[in-house]
């Protein structure tokens, strides 16, 4: 029986790598450095898990004369980690703005979970207030409220593909991996899902059309394609989850 849904953040709830993008790239303006992350480059990028991994990987392989000009007095961590909480705070004025919208079917689901009596979670590699910044934008002040649990990209030791987030995300449920439904749109969310043994669906996201996720209990555009509400959706998703091999 599926008791809980556990929901991946970019990318599933809405198509939030085209405003990360543009904040990245705000900062290294900021920064002065010559920096330009194009869709092109993103998209390689996203391969790497986690903001700051993904500037540290970016400078490890990219010319040395593009290290920024803060690691000049300290330690090239502490100089990512200051440009990675610019970054976040320009990310969550971007989404306070308005603008982004949850993906279709989303929304649907989310308010049918709980007259469904399915529970509702959050494992995400993104940071606690990029999640946060998101979920008041698009679900109002009570957002947060409708998710059980929320686990963040910074609560664990590795994200994903690692399964920690997952796990992280069952251990605070208090519920077996077999009686819950992951929500993806990755293969590196994918990957993590897996590891910590629960059956997945994915919808396919702008940046992920084009991966492969032969693991998957499901891929599909997006949840709406699933049921005409949210309650039909979350039906689908059930029968899906029952199909799913135990173990």
């Amino acid at each position: 029986m599926l008791e809980a849904l556990i929901l991946d953040v970019d990318g599933t709830l809405a198509e939030t790598e085209e405003v990360h993008r543009a904040a990245f790239n705000d900062v290294f303006r900021e920064m002065g450095l010559d920096w330009e992350w194009d869709q092109s480059l993103y998209g390689r990028l996203l391969d790497v898990t986690g903001g700051k991994e993904r500037i540290a990987h970016y400078i490890a392989t990219a010319s040395p004369a593009m290290v920024p000009k803060a690691s000049a007095g300290g330690e090239m961590a502490d100089a990512i980690a200051a440009m990675h909480r610019r970054k976040t705070d320009i990310y969550n004025q971007m989404v306070a703005s308005g603008g982004l919208e949850l993906r279709p079917g989303v929304e649907a689901v989310i308010r049918a979970a709980r007259g469904a009596g399915v529970r509702l979670a959050i494992a995400t590699t993104t940071s606690l207030p990029n999640v946060e910044s998101l979920l008041r934008a698009t679900l109002g002040p009570e957002g947060l409220d409708l998710f059980e649990v929320i686990a963040a990209g910074d609560m664990v030791r590795k994200k994903k593909p690692a399964p920690d987030v997952f796990l992280l995300a069952l251990e605070r449920l208090g519920l077996p991996a077999e009686r819950c439904l992951a929500l993806e749109d990755s293969i590196n969310g994918l990957q993590s899902a897996r590891g910590a043994g629960l059956a997945t669906v994915v919808t396919k996201s702008a940046y992920t059309a084009h991966q492969r996720f032969e693991s998957a209990l499901s891929v599909t555009g997006t949840l709406a394609e699933l049921g005409e509400d949210g309650a039909a959706i979350i039906a689908a998703l059930s029968r899906l989850h029952a199909t799913a091999p135990v173990g």
